[in-house]
């Protein structure tokens, strides 16, 4: 690692260590998500007048119900009936998902554009993480999407810490090297002050830990599986992994290189677009 990146780094730990660091703060509407879904008796409509105060968030509701791996025989075109077809637990997982995007804005073009790809693969991650929760396992489709959507969440700190710090901002490779030694830890530290569900809250600082092999299969392991995924192909250094020998692989218990599997996952990452 270059000096400025330790540099950063050691500046960041201490920020963390200390309280310092302004960590971004859940968006209000997903918190009105929140308190609305913890109600046992919550009904339908009553959730659906508290998404849909978003407009543009009730859109993409709709939007993936009407996806190709959700799609009914009839176009749904309302968010009532999108709730009614995802059910209250479903559609309140989904939209605190979706409206993290509402935290991913900056005031420079080079972080706003660096956001947009975190995000853009935040967004296939979800889509791959449900395609395969949903096919190949018995837990939550909503929580593993949840899951790939909140997965690089603590690289949001380091991009708005870069904007004022312009040393950085203007030394793309120290930047990298920051984000992929920091933003795990940082991730961790944001869901769990978001009171998100334990199964998620260590998410960041574990799905790259390519050795994890916890006793049965979870929704670390599937954001995991899809992240090297959706590498797959690329320049990065994930994509040259090898997925057949991971533990992951071995509990969804699932060929990595059919032809079936990748055509499903293919069709998944432009789910939550």
């Amino acid at each position: 690692m270059n000096k400025l990146a330790e540099k950063v780094q050691q500046a960041l730990v201490t920020a963390i260590d200390n309280d310092d660091l302004v960590l971004p703060t859940l968006p209000e509407v997903a918190l009105n998500i929140r308190q609305a879904a913890e109600d046992p008796d919550i009904s339908i409509s009553h959730l659906s007048k508290v998404i849909g105060r978003d407009t543009a968030l009730s859109a993409r509701l709709i939007k993936v119900v009407n996806s190709p791996l959700l799609r009914a025989s009839q176009e749904v075109t309302d968010l009532h009936t999108a709730i009614t077809r995802l059910g209250t637990n479903y559609s309140s997982n989904l939209a605190i998902g979706l409206v993290m995007e509402q935290i991913f804005h900056a005031r420079s073009e080079a972080v706003e554009q660096k956001m947009r790809d975190v995000w853009r693969r935040s967004l296939e991650v979800a889509g791959v993480s449900y395609a395969l929760c949903r096919s190949h396992s018995q837990l939550k489709p909503d929580q593993a999407a949840l899951g790939g959507l909140v997965h690089q969440i603590g690289v949001l700190p380091i991009l708005t810490y870069a904007e004022d710090h312009y040393e950085l901002l203007s030394d793309p490779v120290s930047l990298n090297h920051v984000i992929d030694s920091i933003h795990p830890v940082l991730g961790d530290k944001l869901l769990r002050g978001w009171d998100f569900p334990e199964m998620l809250a260590n998410l960041p600082g574990q799905y790259l830990d390519l050795e994890r092999d916890s006793a049965t299969l979870d929704y670390i392991d599937l954001v995991q599986v899809a992240v090297l995924y959706c590498h797959r192909g690329t320049q990065h250094p994930l994509a040259s992994v090898a997925v057949s020998s991971l533990p992951a692989i071995k509990k969804l218990r699932v060929d990595p290189y059919s032809d079936a599997l990748r055509a499903e996952l293919d069709e998944a990452r432009s789910m939550f677009y």
